[in-house]
This record gives structure tokens, C-alpha cells and sequence, in this order.
């Protein structure tokens, strides 16, 4: 597997996350999504600890629009989505509730999803922070 997700490199990946990885490809909406998962095996079966997307469209043009969208792709109320404002290298991103995420430019935004059991919100902005282009 590629180091490299739909033109960008994941520089940080937390201690303690599952060594099964995966990448997907998909679409929403008319949003194409780039996936990786890390997931561990459990007695149940597999656990997703963590989900980076790159999220291509058009309609991506501001941060507020990327939340609205994601707030809608996850069924959340965007009113009542608890985010904070952080900074990824002077790209602006929203994080909160064991997501992360940032409009790295227009029509390109990418999402870091994790179980919060497994990687601290410390944690998941550090991962959003060292996802560069390639």
C-alpha cells in the first residue's frame, strides 16, 4: 500500500491504533471520498480505531460548507455539532467529538475520524496536523 492518500501523505499515525489498513474509494453526493482505516481485530470481530478521508468536490469551497456537509453525511445536527477551531499549519480546521477537519483548499478538504477511546482529541489533532500534500 501507497504512502500516499489521493495526493496527500499521513505523517503521524498514533501508538496504539490497529495494523490492519485499508484504502477506499467512494462517493457521496457527489463528493469523492479517498478512505484509510486502521482497525484491530477484537473478539467480536474487527474495530475501526481510525479513518482518514480526502474529500474532493467542487462544492467544498469554505470551511462552513465542509461542516455543513459532513454534519450531514454523518446525520448531525450542524447547530448543535460542538467544534473547535484549530489550526493545521495556517489551513483552519474544525475539531470536536472525535473528528478533525479542514478545507486544505477549494473543492479539497481532509477529515480525520478516530474512536476517542483509542486516540486522545491531543491525538487526533496532531494527526490532521501532519497530513501534508505529497
Amino acid at each position: 500500500m501507497s504512502e500516499e492518500l489521493d495526493g496527500f501523505v499521513i505523517g503521524y499515525v498514533p501508538a496504539g491504533v490497529g495494523a490492519e489498513v485499508s484504502d477506499f474509494a467512494s462517493e457521496w453526493e457527489d463528493v469523492r471520498f479517498r478512505t484509510r482505516v486502521w482497525e484491530r481485530q477484537v473478539e467480536e470481530g474487527y474495530r475501526v480505531d481510525m479513518r482518514v478521508h480526502v474529500l474532493r468536490a467542487g462544492r467544498l469551497t469554505t470551511l462552513e460548507e465542509l461542516r455543513d456537509f459532513l454534519a450531514a453525511y454523518h446525520e448531525r445536527d450542524a447547530d448543535d455539532w460542538r467544534l473547535d477551531g484549530f489550526d493545521t499549519g495556517g489551513v483552519p480546521g474544525l475539531a470536536g467529538d472525535g473528528e478533525a477537519f479542514s478545507l486544505v483548499g477549494p473543492g479539497v478538504a481532509v477529515d480525520v475520524l478516530a474512536d476517542p477511546e483509542r486516540v486522545p482529541e491531543a491525538e487526533l489533532r496532531a494527526v490532521a496536523a501532519a497530513i501534508r500534500p505529497a
